[in-house]
């Protein structure tokens, strides 16, 4: 079955750095494009980044030229690298796929930027 289980979350003071990992198993994952979403308390679940199958990234303005998504096929993980962390950062971060139109979710990981 598909399963998508996030790791790398934690407590970092601003303008830190953060790594996330989605581990991804039980489909083709280098076929699927992936995507990070966020969720900070009270407010609505935000697109942060997406990897299309052949590399192409796209970001939500408040985290370009601060956040990278990558993925590597060889091991099934799609990475999300956040550097100038901001208090604003903090929420859940979770990996999503959509596979034959249904989508699938990792338990997500919490991100909390605080001094």
């Amino acid at each position: 079955q598909v399963q998508l289980v996030e790791s790398g979350g934690g407590l970092v003071q601003p303008g830190g750095s953060l790594r996330l990992s989605c581990a991804c198993s039980g489909f083709t994952f280098s076929t699927y494009a992936m995507k990070w979403y966020r969720q900070a308390p009270g407010k609505e679940r935000e697109l942060v980044a997406s990897i299309s199958s052949d590399g192409r990234a796209n970001y939500v303005d408040s985290v370009k030229d601060r956040f990278t998504i990558s993925r590597d096929n060889a091991k099934n993980t799609v990475y999300l690298q956040m550097d100038s962390l901001k208090p604003e950062d903090t929420a859940v971060y979770s990996c999503n796929t959509v596979r034959f139109l249904r989508q699938y979710w990792g338990q997500g990981t919490q991100v909390t930027v605080s001094s």
